[in-house]
């Protein structure tokens, strides 16, 4: 009988590995934040583990408390080679979030201190990047290297919006993150967009 699959219970190193096998290394691992949200930029994170100092724990930013988040976070920027972008929500608006995302993948990985020589991209799309390598559907999942991106990301991003909830109180930005919660949409309603928000999302476009 053939050996039934079973999925990965939690991303590892093996990808990493193998391009480094190949002689490819070093290895990003590369993840956003904040792709569907009416408000507040979408944030990318490119990451070099390094393979003696991977912090213990790493996982999909989404599986992860608050808490945990930002102790992973500290200690991702402690131990590896990283970059963060934010993309604007006006940026997003001039082209649309999927090119907006895909810009700031490339410009992460070119602003790593260290220019990989592969990069493993979180998602169906493969950006334009400066080395070769694969975009992994649901790779926070299955890539430590991208599991470690995406922690960067959300926690950068839930600051952000944590920020921007000072400016614009009345709008749930620390709760909600920009996405469209009926509390949002509520807030869109009594007070209107914000300079934050994406005018090119619906309903906001209406």
């Amino acid at each position: 009988m053939p050996k039934k699959m079973t999925r990965q219970s939690a991303p590892d190193y093996s990808r990493e590995t193998l391009y480094q096998a190949r002689g490819l290394g070093p290895v990003a691992g590369v993840d956003e934040a904040g792709r569907g949200p009416l408000a507040g930029p979408v944030v990318v994170a490119a990451c070099i583990l390094n393979p003696d100092a991977i912090p213990e724990g790493l996982n999909d930013s989404k599986k992860l408390t608050s808490t945990r988040r930002a102790i992973l976070f500290d200690r991702i920027r402690a131990t590896s080679q990283s970059a963060i972008v934010i993309v604007s929500a006006r940026v997003i608006d001039e082209t649309n979030i999927r090119a907006a995302t895909l810009k700031g993948m490339v410009e992460a990985v070119h602003a790593l201190p260290v220019k990989p020589g592969a990069a493993l991209v979180d998602g169906r799309d493969w950006p334009n990047m400066p080395c070769v390598g694969e975009a992994v559907i649901k790779g926070d999942a299955l890539s430590l290297s991208i599991a470690a991106a995406s922690i960067l990301a959300k926690v950068t991003r839930d600051r952000l919006m944590n920020q921007a909830n000072t400016f614009w109180p009345g709008y749930g930005f620390d709760k909600h993150a920009g996405y469209g919660t009926a509390a949002h949409l509520d807030a869109l309603a009594k007070h209107g967009p914000t300079p934050i928000h994406r005018m090119s999302f619906a309903p906001l476009k209406s």
